[in-house]
Order: structure tokens, then sequence, then C-alpha cells
């Protein structure tokens, strides 16, 4: 059954159009129909003003909704993230596993390989974030699971994504840890690398972009930062051309002004947002456990009992709405950041992070100040309070 969504802006990834229709037809947008010309016969949802944009795609995802995702490697566990963040307007994730034991890891890459294979939707993939990491660079991750990669976690990553299409491994790791040739045994198999909690000098990342290191996971943050002679890893991440870098827009992580500078050094389409959100979004509770450790927000922020930044409090509309007003962005860039980049560098932006014929209804649509009001993943629709 076919219905049409009328009465707010349409950003369709590229551009913003005024007084047209977005008509969705199960779980695809079927066309974008000025509303004069909309067929009469198709039944409207009418929207009270604001934008309908491209759902939120956020690649690093710890937990939400009260789910953690290292301390519960579930299918349950992810559909309550999916869930707790579906009112931020996230219509597709990445379920992130901090450092941890290869079994953890093991056990969080198959719950989302079977809540993939169960046709789960808004479910990209999977982010295993560590723990081949630089003990200098490990922020809030615990000190007693950083180590150095051996060729069985290479073995069982390359089986995960071994003849999968639709099933996304990210692997962010220090690349200054990772023996010659490990990286390039791991993307030549389809996984996604980034560098992240790294002390690596410049042509340590140099070297590793050759192997196929991809992204920068949360730019700036637990990464060796650029020096007049010392370019480090955020100097090589921001002269790389071809790379895309992820970054957390909460006030806290980043500096407004590094974020408008990284924006400017790469190429447009680069930059993505994300959040490296905890538990505590969409919920009501407002600490969670790591480690053992309980970790409380407060005022938005998250550190554990060290004083170290321990992932954030934000859902992706906040993101977009920080990286607008606070950061300084044109909105359609922050969407394009939140939805459109996400999936160009996941491979999967033909069919979602732009409203068009064809693409997966996978739509947001918010208040001028950044309330998000509807969903529909898969086209799939629910109104939020």
């Amino acid at each position: 059954m076919k219905q049409a969504l009328v009465g707010a802006r349409i950003f369709t990834g590229e551009d913003f159009l005024e007084n047209y229709a977005v008509v969705v037809a199960g779980e695809q947008i079927a066309a974008l129909v000025p509303v004069a010309e909309l067929d009469e016969s198709i039944p409207q949802i009418l929207l009270d003003g604001g934008v309908i944009a491209p759902g939120f795609i956020d690649l690093q995802v710890n937990g939400g909704g009260g789910a953690f995702f290292t301390n519960d490697t579930s299918v349950s566990a992810i559909a309550t993230m999916l869930n707790g963040h579906r009112p931020t307007g996230t219509t597709s994730l990445l379920p992130t596993l901090i450092s941890d034991t290869r079994e953890v890891h093991q056990a969080g890459v198959k719950a989302v390989a079977d809540a993939v294979a169960a046709g789960m939707k808004g479910v990209l993939g999977v982010h295993v974030e560590g723990p081949f990491f630089d003990m200098a660079r490990r922020g809030a991750h615990n000190e007693r699971y950083i180590r150095e990669m051996e060729q069985a976690d290479i073995d069982w990553l390359v089986a995960s994504v071994k003849g999968q299409h639709d099933f996304k491994v990210m692997l962010t790791l220090a690349p200054e840890h990772a023996a010659p040739g490990q990286i390039k045994q791991l993307t030549s198999a389809g996984v996604v690398v980034c560098a992240g909690h790294t002390d690596a000098h410049y042509e340590s990342v140099v070297s590793a972009l050759k192997e196929g290191l991809s992204g920068f996971t949360h730019l700036y943050n637990a990464m060796r930062p650029t020096t007049g002679r010392e370019p480090g890893v955020v100097g090589a991440a921001l002269e790389d051309a071809n790379s895309w870098c992820g970054i957390i827009i909460d006030t806290y992580h980043v500096h407004a002004a590094s974020a408008r500078i990284a924006c400017a050094a790469k190429p447009k389409g680069k930059m993505y947002l994300v959040t490296d959100a905890m538990s505590t979004v969409g919920s009501p509770e407002k600490s969670f456990q790591i480690y053992g450790e309980t970790i409380y927000e407060k005022d938005g922020c998250l550190v554990n009992a060290e004083g170290r930044l321990a992932g954030s409090a934000i859902g992706m509309i906040d993101a977009v709405r920080l990286n607008t007003e606070w950061v300084g962005m044109e909105l359609s860039e922050s969407l394009r950041m939140a939805a459109l980049y996400p999936a160009e560098f996941m491979q999967v932006d033909k069919y979602l992070g732009r409203i068009q014929s064809g693409f997966r209804a996978d739509l947001v649509h918010f208040t001028d100040d950044y309330r998000v009001t509807h969903t529909w993943v898969a086209g799939d629709f629910l109104r939020h309070s």
C-alpha cells in the first residue's frame, strides 16, 4: 500500500525540495512528486513542517536503550539498541564491541550476523573496536585486554565476512601494532580497517593506508596529534584524500574549531558523524557498567574513574544539531555527514543515504528545533513523542 508524506521540506541527500511529497510503497521509496501532481487516491500522512531526511546511519554505537553490547552479546540487546536510538533519528547502525576477549568478540559478531540473517532491519554489520591498541592511547578500554593481533584473530575476522554481501565488519586497531601484511590480509578479505587508539607516527599510518586501511575512528580522540615536525595520525588522516574519518560532535570530544579544520582539510564526503553512544541513550538509566566499573552521565558527559572519556551520551539528531549550530556547518552538510557519507563508506549507498525512487524507505522527520517526530525503517513507521 502506498502512502504519501506531505507537509515538510524534503532533503534528498543532495538538495532541499519545497512542496514535494515522498511516496512510500512497502519497504521502498516509490517516488518524489510535487504535491500539486500527487495522485489524490494515495493516502497522505500530513507532517507539520520540519524536515524529512534520509535516516541517520551511525557506525559506532556501543549501547542504547539500557543495553551495552559488549556486556550482552545477544540479538535481543541489538534490538534494544536499535529501539533506543531510533527516537534520535538513527535508522541503521553498527553495534560496537569494545576491547575484550576474543570469545566475547566472536559471540558479538555471531549475534549481529544472526540478527542480519533474521532480517532485522537497521543492522548493517558490526564494529569491533579493539583490542589491538596502543596502551598509551587506550582511553577507557581496559588495559588487561589490550594485546597484539595474532593470526587466529585475522582468521576468524576474515571468516566472518567470507561469502557475505550485506554484512559489514569494521575493525579499529592501532596500525603501529600490526605486523607488515596483517592489515592487507584483512582488507583484501573485505574487513573495513580503521585506525584508532593509536600512537602511530605519520609513516606508519601511510604504510597502513597502502595496505588498505580506509578509515579513522573518532578523529582527534585517542590518537597521536599533529605537530610541525610530526604529522602524526591526525595529520595523516587529514592529508589522505581517499580515507574516511568519523567524528564525535558532542562538545566534549572535539573543539568546534578542530571540527571545522578537519572538514576543511578532507575532501567533501569523507567526514561523517558518529555518536560513540553508550547504553544511556534512549534510556532513563544514566549509569552503566564497563569492566565492572560504574560509569555515570553528568551534564551529557561520560567519564570513568580515571577521568577518561567513556563514549558519549548523544544521539544522532544531537550530533546533527551541534554540527550545524555549534560547529557552523550547513544543515545540508550535517545531514549528509549523518547519512549519505557513512552509507558511501559502508558501500550501501545504492539503497541508503538518499531519498530517491527505489531506495529503502529509511527516513527521519524532525522539527526545526531538532526534535525527531517520526521515523521509517524499511517503510515501518513510528511516531515519536
